[in-house]
């Protein structure tokens, strides 16, 4: 396993095949997938696994399985792919959290950390996130880090909100961290 974060309570790092039960278990629950068309079975899951080993050989980052540092247990996964949004391929940062974890700020801790990580090691000139418009978690968790609404488009008759994050307010962001800090 490759290690690729760690934040104050986290590990995030690179999926391994081993992943797959703990994973099977948030893709499948309705209740975690509600905002998706519908829970993954079993080949699904193998097919997100299989789309996360392809994006770290293609673009050297996709999503990362969340760790407790504490226990070691998987609750999640969070990091950058690269997803058509209305359109467009942009980077986002995505994450589940199994619902026994939820309401704990482990997708935000998981999420600010990819955020910094994205602009620390590529390019990108923003980072996005989209959601479900009924997804109020989600798009909490993106406002939470420092995103801000940008649209909102139908997708397959599903209305979504679009958040953006750029790299100048990303250190903006950094500069006030910086002065609340003193």
């Amino acid at each position: 396993m490759k290690q690729m974060l760690e934040t104050e309570r986290l590990v995030l790092r690179e999926y391994v095949q081993n992943d797959f039960d703990a994973l099977y278990a948030i893709l499948s629950d309705p209740e975690t997938m509600r905002h998706y068309p519908r829970p993954y079975d079993k080949d699904g899951t193998q097919r997100w696994l299989n789309w996360s080993f392809e994006n770290y050989r293609k673009y050297g980052f996709g999503l990362w399985a969340i760790e407790l540092k504490s226990t070691g247990e998987f609750i999640g996964d969070c990091c950058i792919t690269m997803q058509p949004i209305d359109g467009a391929w942009l980077p986002e940062i995505g994450y589940h959290v199994n619902k026994h974890h939820w309401r704990q700020g482990y997708a935000k801790e998981a999420a600010r950390a990819v955020r910094d990580w994205c602009f620390a090691h590529t390019d990108f000139d923003a980072v996005y996130s989209y959601m479900t418009c009924t997804n109020v978690a989600s798009y909490s968790t993106a406002a939470s880090i420092g995103m801000t609404r940008i649209k909102q488009y139908d997708d397959d008759g599903v209305p979504h909100f679009v958040y953006r994050l750029t790299r100048e307010d990303w250190y903006k962001l950094l500069g006030e961290s910086n002065e609340n800090s003193k």
